[in-house]
């Protein structure tokens, strides 16, 4: 089972899982994120994963189709809070290469504030 919560703050939404995202639950998660990327104004999307102690392929199916997403916006999309086994299946898809890793949430916001005050 996975719990899914959303919130957004300016245009950073920020997406916390609790439970597991394999192929049974990775279509409510992707249903659920496209969703609140189109009801707020995303530009930079935060997966926090600190409360999902496993993921399997599908789930990174769904964390890739959003990074489309909202690459295609113009933004970013950020994932944090990975455990060890979460970590190395992101390391062996490649994806560290095309989206920012931070330690936490936190982290991850600032960097963002960081970026767009060197923008401005």
């Amino acid at each position: 089972m996975v719990t899914m919560k959303a919130e957004a703050k300016g245009k950073v939404l920020i997406i916390r899982l609790t439970g597991e995202l394999d192929h049974y639950y990775s279509e409510q998660v992707k249903e659920f994120t496209e969703q609140q990327i189109d009801s707020h104004q995303t530009q930079h999307l935060i997966w926090n994963l600190s409360g999902l102690p496993f993921m399997d392929s599908s789930g990174l199916g769904v964390i890739l189709g959003r990074y489309r997403q909202v690459n295609e916006m113009g933004g970013s999309v950020t994932v944090c809070g990975l455990n060890t086994q979460v970590k190395r299946l992101f390391q062996l898809s490649g994806l560290f290469k095309i989206m920012y890793v931070d330690q936490t949430e936190q982290e991850a916001l600032e960097r963002l504030e960081e970026s767009s005050c060197k923008t401005q």
